[in-house]
């Protein structure tokens, strides 16, 4: 791929800067476009040390209005950063809608420089570039438009330029040693680069490699494909949304359908005895979990979806009752904001994981694109069916990470969510949880019951496995989501032990 490129390439000065004046024109229309039809839009800038990235950036965003774009210079990651998976500190920079994103070196950092100088093993390159493939179709499925760039220089333009800068008292300081030893590897690291993309480049986000050896023809090309990038997906704006086959109404589930809800014996239940002294039990041994995943940096995420009254909040407040509150986090999630809705539905999930080391606690989850947002129609019927695949990525890439995924469905009878609404609406105390939507998604009942067995067929795997809690008895359901997550933390110790 990269030894098809023909470095000979030139441009003339008179003709380079006639055409950059014209580029420079049309992107800056088309950035105004982009805020019109709130497009977002990602640039990635790869390739060799010195091949002209930081210039072509200059001459990039000189025409554009400051306040649509932002420019995101990836460096090596932050300690804080390391506590995450590697995909967390990129879903942070992503563009909102309307704006355009740049990246000066990306996601890609993990496959080439830090496979060359041996941060990243060989083994985990195919690992890492499937969730780089992931994480790309998920966002451009969403919206979002990717030109991605790699400069190519051949290796003696290389070693001229990388000369050249060392000894300019002004520019010595951006040359690297990794920039070095990108020189004394070239071979290798080019393999590297190949290898990346052949595997990264995709329908949805395909590469453009760039002659760079000429720094003019380098610059129009780059400023000529990003334009057409943009004018694409603008005009795919317009085109008519292709209706996919429709699937009719479902109030009850195909013959062909496992019913998990049904399995769940909605009879078992705890005495008050035997449960005061199983919850003590549990708290116990959770409080000495915690101080264990926090000296071998697990990260443990403990999600909660269910049907209204069914006891989430009892769960999680007995969950938490005995844990130093430093290190976990309830996060409680209701209808996206404004700002969210801006940004792929993942991305205010992305943004509360928790770090090495700590608990987070979800209340309500990214389960919402399935079941609420299905349901009542928030989401479009491509949407929340595509969603599954991408819920399943997200969760393999946190385990994959070390992090503990542990998920509830808190069960109750259609009967016992009526006799604990009746309740709620009869107690001062508690008559602010019951609410009118409540009472909406009561008479939604039978579509809710379809989507919950649909959610877990589908999401129910080996790394992130679903737990069905028989919530009609809380003292039963209480401890049994204790003694789930205690489970799955000490089978996590075990293998790393």
């Amino acid at each position: 791929m990269l030894d098809s490129l023909d470095l000979q390439l030139t441009l003339d000065k008179a003709t380079y800067n006639t055409e950059i004046e014209a580029l420079m024109r049309q992107l800056r229309s088309r950035q105004k476009d982009c805020w019109d039809h709130k497009l977002p839009v990602i640039i990635v800038l790869e390739g060799w040390a010195a091949a002209g990235k930081g210039k072509l950036l200059q001459k990039t965003v000189g025409y554009m209005d400051p306040r649509g774009f932002n420019v995101h210079p990836i460096l090596e990651a932050t300690a804080e950063e390391k506590k995450y998976p590697f995909l967390w500190r990129f879903w942070q920079k992503l563009p909102p809608k309307g704006s355009l994103g740049i990246f000066y070196h990306s996601w890609y950092t993990h496959v080439l420089e830090d496979r060359l100088s041996g941060v990243e093993s060989d083994e985990r390159i195919p690992l890492l570039m499937g969730d780089i493939n992931a994480f790309e179709r998920q966002i451009v499925d969403d919206g979002v438009a990717i030109g991605k760039f790699w400069l190519h220089l051949s290796q003696k333009e290389l070693k001229k330029r990388l000369k050249k800068y060392a000894s300019d008292e002004l520019e010595s300081w951006r040359v690297r040693p990794e920039d070095w030893q990108q020189l004394e590897e070239y071979d290798r690291y080019a393999t590297f680069a190949e290898e990346m993309l052949t595997y990264t480049s995709t329908g949805h986000a395909p590469w453009t490699l760039v002659e760079a050896d000429c720094q003019r023809w380098a610059r129009v090309k780059v400023l000529s494909q990003m334009v057409a990038t943009i004018t694409q997906a603008l005009d795919r704006l317009k085109l008519p949304k292709t209706a996919i086959p429709s699937l009719p109404p479902q109030t009850e589930l195909q013959p062909t359908e496992p019913d998990f809800l049904a399995k769940a014996d909605l009879g078992l239940n705890l005495p008050k005895d035997d449960y005061k002294q199983r919850l003590k039990e549990a708290q116990v041994k959770l409080r000495q979990l915690q101080l264990q995943i926090f000296q071998k940096k697990v990260p443990v995420l403990a999600l909660f979806e269910g049907w209204d009254a069914a006891g989430k909040g009892g769960a999680i407040k007995r969950l938490t009752d005995t844990l130093d509150p430093r290190s976990y986090r309830v996060n409680a999630f209701a209808a996206p904001t404004k700002e969210e809705l801006n940004y792929h539905y993942l991305w205010r999930f992305w943004r509360r994981i928790p770090q090495q080391g700590n608990i987070g606690i979800f209340d309500r989850s990214w389960y919402g694109r399935v079941l609420v947002e299905r349901v009542e129609g928030f989401a479009s019927e491509l949407e929340w069916r595509s969603s599954y695949k991408e819920i399943n990525e997200f969760e393999s890439q946190l385990t994959t990470a070390g992090c503990v995924i542990v998920k509830f469905w808190l069960h109750v009878s259609f009967e016992e969510q009526l006799r604990r609404f009746e309740e709620r609406k009869n107690d001062p105390f508690k008559s602010y949880k019951l609410t009118d939507e409540d009472w909406r998604n009561r008479e939604k009942w039978p579509s809710y019951y379809v989507a919950v067995n649909q959610m877990i067929a589908r999401t129910n795997t080996p790394y992130a496995p679903w737990t069905v809690v028989p919530g009609n008895d809380k003292y039963y359901a209480r401890v049994c989501v204790l003694e789930t997550v205690i489970n799955a933390i000490e089978k996590e110790l075990k293998k790393q032990a």
